[in-house]
């Protein structure tokens, strides 16, 4: 029997369902779950030193491109909105094949695991020159991630009237005979799941009406989640309005696109009849603040979405719209945009992290991580306060206001994948001469 011990911890954020907040206490890890919490804990195994730390549960990331990391900072799509900012990179992502979805996705991954992220989601819609979606999913499983692969897809081309160019699209047949493959293949629905697949047709713009229904239908059938970007600014309600008669919310729910089982993400235009819809059907919603902030697509109406009872998780979005994958960042920038749009006392740090925590959690249907309490899986991240960003900080448990943002320790499943600052589980400096290789070659 493996047995770990996180030992005298200053201080554990435990997320559970009264948010209790422990002072020099112990977690005790038993076969990749969380046996006790408490004082004076005993393990058969090894023991960590937490003291000088605050032990929060991992975080999760609801919405992520991971093949987007070997395109940050690309010029003319540095300052370009969502429209532009596609029709600069489709033909560069054309280009990509299974070596480029493989690395990009290591790095995407190891870069969120160093932030604290212990299960992530990610949404690959295009499938260029043999990459398909175990790409990805291998990546995750060298790393050791909890993943949330979803399989997407783009149908309709520029000839169309889409957005993307027609190399990049697929025959809506194949792309649901690739589903099934797929959910077929490495779906795994049992608690502690290290892997479960989700179907994600791209978007209103780049799918039809009926792959939309359609994906609905079979995911319903195999008991799979479905994602989807929605609402995500201006141009894209002006899309819905004029080509579908009616705002994104209802194009969504026309087409079976709202439950507990939906997630979607941006909803950065929600209005509130939609948002009143998203609480009652019990659908999620990914939000990406940096991204939206880089693209300028505005301001989420998370304040709100929170209030309706909306689930509401963080994501990370593609490293060619945040360039960045540090999931704290991400939860400390929903809480400053909240304050922004709300005023100072809309948002806490505490409520933040939740969000980036539990919340992530709840919306990707995973009840069993982003807590920390005995029978949950054991996601935990470590972060050590006596170093420079917390000196003088008053309250380590307000971790988005003085830092750290990078991680000490982090445990999934029980395995620790961060020792020290370091992934520990592939050779970080390796992948990241690999990734940068293969983006020279794009760039030529």
């Amino acid at each position: 029997m493996t047995e770990i011990l996180l030992k005298n911890a200053d201080l554990i954020l435990t997320m559970d369902d009264t948010r209790r907040e422990l002072s020099g206490a112990d977690i005790l890890i038993r076969e990749g779950q969380i046996a006790q919490i408490g004082k004076g804990l005993q393990a058969q195994g090894e023991v960590h030193d937490a003291s000088g730390c605050l032990v929060t549960p991992g975080l999760v990331n609801t919405h992520h491109h991971l093949y987007q990391t070997l395109t940050r900072a690309v010029p003319g799509g540095q300052d370009a909105l969502l429209f532009g900012w596609l029709q600069t990179l489709y033909p560069i992502w054309a280009r990509f094949g299974p070596d480029e979805m493989f690395t990009s996705a290591q790095i995407g991954l190891a870069e969120l695991a160093l932030s604290g992220c212990t299960l992530s989601s990610d949404h690959l819609y295009l499938y260029p020159n043999g990459a398909r979606l175990e790409d990805t999913i291998s990546a995750a499983s060298e790393l050791g991630m909890r993943f949330h692969p979803t399989r997407g897809a783009m149908s309709i081309g520029e000839s169309d009237g889409g957005l993307p160019p027609d190399s990049l699209v697929e025959q809506e047949a194949a792309i649901l005979d690739d589903m099934i493959r797929v959910v077929d293949a490495f779906h795994d629905p049992l608690e502690g799941s290290m892997c479960r697949v989700g179907l994600a047709p791209c978007s209103p713009f780049s799918v039809s009406r009926e792959l939309m229904r359609d994906a609905a239908l079979l995911a319903r059938d195999k008991g799979v989640m479905l994602h989807t970007h929605l609402a995500e600014n201006d141009e894209d309600i002006a899309y819905s309005q004029a080509q579908f008669g009616c705002r994104p919310g209802q194009y969504a729910e026309d087409l079976g696109w709202t439950g507990p089982d939906v997630w979607h993400a941006h909803c950065v235009k929600l209005d509130g009849a939609e948002i009143d819809l998203f609480s009652r059907t019990k659908t999620g919603v990914a939000h990406c603040p940096c991204s939206n902030c880089r693209l300028g697509s505005g301001i989420a109406p998370v304040r709100a979405m929170r209030d309706a009872g909306v689930k509401v998780g963080l994501g990370a979005d593609g490293s060619a719209s945040n360039d960045n994958g540090n999931l704290m960042l991400e939860a400390r920038q929903a809480m400053l945009l909240q304050r922004v749009a709300s005023g100072a006392d809309a948002m806490s740090a505490r409520e933040a992290l939740e969000i980036a925590t539990r919340g992530g959690a709840d919306v990707l249907g995973r009840t069993d991580c982003g807590r920390l309490m005995p029978g949950k899986r054991a996601d935990i991240a470590v972060w050590d306060t006596r170093c420079i960003e917390s000196a003088g900080s008053w309250d380590p448990a307000a971790l988005l206001l003085a830092g750290p943002m990078t991680v000490k320790h982090l445990f999934v499943e029980g395995r620790q994948i961060v020792r020290d600052g370091h992934i520990t589980t592939i050779d970080l400096p390796r992948v990241i001469e690999r990734q940068n290789a293969l983006a020279r070659a794009l760039q030529a």
